[in-house]
């Protein structure tokens, strides 16, 4: 997955843009009759009789011979570190015997409901609400790649969204139908069986097969007037599909960026086994109230679902769509090929989560980044920003915080809260064992080497054991790896980075830079992470526990500070994206004078002076003037081919 957060999705954006029938497989298409199991739960999902913006869902399980049954939707789904608790967007929940009577289904939690077994409980039938027009309000909801659209134009069909499993049933097939308007596209890393339908029907089911539940949480969909491009890298069959609502952009477009980033993976991973056939679905949301906000993107085994602004300039999407598909195309690597029990038996109603988010997420956008300058993408000056923004950002969360402890509470505060940091000191350790590897190994092995060692001696349908990973992997590796792990990813302490980049010939050095008012926005490291938050709870933006910068220290603004108003405006999560606050703030020169209420605890404070030029204190990574040979020879083995 990967994700901005909260707030921060929209307004980073923002900053960005104010600075600067593919519906097969079809090497996979088979007959009904040979595809379907018997036992088959067969599911219904009727995208053409779409009431109140809601979908119906008809799931008939087959016959039960249990006294009771419990079905759910996921609580929390692979890839996510957060509750989604997909059964709130349920409505009218119906049971029904063989009889066709109705069966009273008890609701034991949000996600779950007890059917008795009474005169043959024979299917449940219900209607599903999308996720992404109720995003900008108050009710909490998932990361947008992770949830649900219905809309006329466009259904986003992350399947954990409308189908749910019952226990103890997870193992059995599913028959997924899916009944479609005629002149929609639709686009689907399932594999698709032939369903004639009688041929004065005005409806079209497309009918799907998986072998068991987590092969339908793992293959999302994408339906409605999509733009769909089909080609080939290396031997995988890349399939883009995407939607955009003010055909701003086509599938046509993006696909020479896509194409060129995904060849430059395909080189840089060698010979790592591949999928045959990756699907990326874009989803291109324009600015509205009812559009998400979720900026990001969320992997699959052979696809990911991108949701991205359409209001990105060219050069802005090119860059996101790289550093965002790159990152879930190297999931292959981890965790969906090298993952431990946690992630293989996962439970979608209560899980446990693995200690290792250092290496699922970290090792992952390391790779996203580090594959760039290695492959020719780009210069060693924006790799060297990218560092910059990372170490940066790193600094202004919890530094000493035991990063296997994070990984497994992660839900739990205070670690939910610094989950960000896994995308930034996560991508950092990587780097430093990848910096360590190549010392050790005079250039011969890498972290790129160690994860496809790991891939081999583990795969997709072997995981490993939590608690032991570290220890296998310093006997596969170096005690300097060893170390460096236990110090400071089990243990509390902070990376001496300077340590590190002396090793290649790499500096930091204290810098004062200016910045956005609600933003860190800095020329020394293209870092856009915003000094304001909201709690999704209350509604709230509060100033969060980081660094402020000059002015707001002047104002006397101080980290966890609620803001009540700005200029007798009064903001919250609901109408922050559509006032003009954050435009606003771009406009304001040294000498606006602004106006402030502020609560602090019980204690309502009123602050105003002038913005001022906000500056701030950053680290900035250059290059030593005089590196020794042993220097530039470590650094041309972690950078060049």
């Amino acid at each position: 997955m990967y994700k901005q957060s909260n707030l921060k999705n929209l307004l980073i954006v923002m900053v960005i843009v104010l600075n600067g029938g593919c519906s097969l497989k079809t090497a996979e298409i088979m007959n009904r009759e040979e595809a379907i199991d018997e036992r088959a739960i067969v599911v219904t999902i009727d995208l053409v009789n779409v009431s109140e913006d809601r979908v119906f869902v008809q799931v008939d399980p087959g016959m039960f011979t249990s006294d009771t049954v419990v079905f759910r939707l996921p609580r929390i789904v692979q890839g996510t570190y957060e509750v989604s608790d997909f059964g709130s967007f349920t409505e009218g929940f119906v049971a029904y015997n063989y009889e066709d009577s109705v069966i009273h289904a008890e609701r034991i939690d949000i996600n779950s409901w007890k059917i008795p077994n009474t005169g043959g409980f024979d299917r449940l039938e219900y209607y599903v609400n999308d996720t992404f027009d109720i995003e900008n309000t108050e009710t909490p909801t998932p990361f947008s790649p992770s949830g649900t659209n219905i809309h006329p134009e466009v259904f986003v069909l992350n399947l954990h969204g409308f189908v749910g499993y019952f226990d103890s049933f997870l193992e059995v097939p599913y028959e997924i139908n899916i009944q479609k308007n005629p002149d929609h596209q639709s686009a689907s890393a399932l594999p698709m069986v032939n369903f004639p339908m009688p041929e004065d029907s005005t409806a079209i089911a497309d009918t799907y097969i998986a072998d068991r539940y987590f092969e339908v949480t793992d293959n999302p969909m994408m339906y409605g007037n999509l733009d769909i491009e089909r080609f080939t890298v290396g031997d995988i069959e890349i399939v883009l599909s995407v939607y955009s609502p003010n055909r701003v952009y086509s599938a046509e477009e993006i696909k020479e960026t896509v194409a060129t980033m995904m060849e430059a993976q395909k080189e840089y991973l060698g010979d790592m086994n591949s999928t045959p056939r990756y699907d990326i679905f874009l989803y291109l949301t324009p600015y509205g109230p009812e559009e998400p906000i979720g900026y990001g993107a969320l992997e699959h085994h052979t696809s990911t679902v991108v949701v991205l602004p359409e209001w990105l300039d060219k050069t802005a999407l090119d860059e996101a769509m790289t550093d965002v598909v790159s990152h879930e195309f190297f999931h292959i690597l981890t965790p969906l090929t090298v993952h431990s029990e946690d992630v293989h038996y996962f439970d979608y109603h209560a899980p446990t989560f693995s200690k290792h988010l250092w290496m699922y997420e970290g090792v992952t956008e390391y790779f996203a980044s580090h594959f760039q300058v290695y492959e020719g993408l780009q210069d060693r000056s924006a790799f060297y920003s990218k560092l910059e923004e990372k170490l940066n950002t790193s600094y202004t969360l919890d530094d000493s915080m035991s990063f296997t402890r994070m990984s497994e509470f992660v839900l739990e505060e205070p670690y939910a809260s610094n989950y960000l940091n896994v995308y930034m000191k996560g991508a950092l350790i990587g780097m430093c064992i990848d910096i360590l590897m190549h010392e050790e190994s005079d250039g011969q092995r890498s972290m790129l080497s160690l994860m496809k060692e790991l891939s081999v001696k583990y795969g997709i349908e072997q995981p490993f054991t939590d608690d032991d990973l570290i220890d296998e992997i310093t006997e596969m590796t170096y005690p300097s790896v060893g170390e460096f792990l236990q110090t400071h990813v089990v243990g509390t302490t902070p990376i001496d980075y300077k340590r590190f980049f002396n090793k290649v010939g790499l500096r930091l050095e204290d810098a004062v830079d200016t910045t956005g008012f609600f933003f860190v926005q800095s020329d020394l490291a293209n870092a856009q992470e915003p000094f304001i938050d909201a709690d999704p709870g209350t509604g709230e933006l509060f100033f969060r526990e980081m660094d402020l910068h000059s002015s707001l220290d002047s104002l006397g603004v101080e980290p966890g500070d609620i803001i009540k108003s700005i200029n007798r405006q009064r903001y919250t999560i609901e109408n922050i994206n559509a006032s003009p606050l954050i435009p606003l703030s771009f406009t304001w020169g040294p000498e606006t004078r602004i106006e402030m209420v502020i609560q602090r605890g019980e204690e309502i404070i009123p602050v105003s002076g002038v913005v001022g030029v906000p500056t701030r204190n950053l680290k900035r990574l250059n290059e030593i003037p005089d590196p020794t040979e042993s220097q530039i020879t470590l650094l041309n083995y972690w950078l060049e081919k």
